[in-house]
């Protein structure tokens, strides 16, 4: 992985230091709209957004991620390691609000996830997951939905692990592209 602004350039070879590790038991917090937590989250969502086939853009990504922030509208959790004094940003993951009509219920989005490469395998994108199933339990939720594309096969594992149940093909799923 290249090195990225608000990520540690040090080399990843032995950072996990095996069971019980910093990777083990990482820091996962609510993010803000601070500076400090836009650059550290802006670096990990621009990768998150290349591992979807979408071009570089450092700029966009901190913009996106402020405006989430600073309106309030999604909730980023952020996992860290505690290096040295410091923190490291090993992931994210980011939940957007929304009802359901049907069950006339709030439910929140799991609309993305992501985990720095040398810190997958050690527990950080379950820890994220498990901040995001705790926060919509606190602000009452019923539901927490994703969608994942079919060639993340590696994701699917971790989702049926925690309990997501996959729906079969009983809808179908369509965008409108407006600009």
């Amino acid at each position: 992985m290249e090195p990225q602004q608000g990520v540690s350039s040090r080399s990843d070879a032995g950072y996990a230091r095996g069971p019980g590790g910093l990777l083990n038991s990482p820091i996962v917090r609510r993010a803000d709209a601070s500076e400090r937590d836009v650059g550290l989250i802006a670096p990990l969502f621009d990768s998150y957004r290349q591992f979807y086939d979408k071009p570089a853009d450092a700029q966009l990504a901190a913009a996106f991620i402020r405006d989430r922030l600073q309106t309030n509208e999604s909730v980023i959790f952020l996992a860290e390691a505690d290096e040295e004094g410091s923190r490291r940003a090993l992931g994210f993951v980011q939940l957007y609000p929304s009802f359901s009509s049907v069950a006339a219920c709030r439910i929140w989005v799991l609309n993305d996830l992501f985990v720095i490469e040398a810190a997958r395998r050690y527990g950080v994108g379950r820890a994220l997951m498990e901040a995001a199933r705790l926060h919509a339990i606190q602000t009452g939720a019923k539901r927490l939905t994703l969608e994942t594309t079919a060639e993340n096969r590696t994701a699917w594992s971790l989702y049926e692990d925690l309990g997501y149940v996959r729906q079969e093909d009983s809808a179908r799923f369509y965008t409108l592209e407006l600009s």
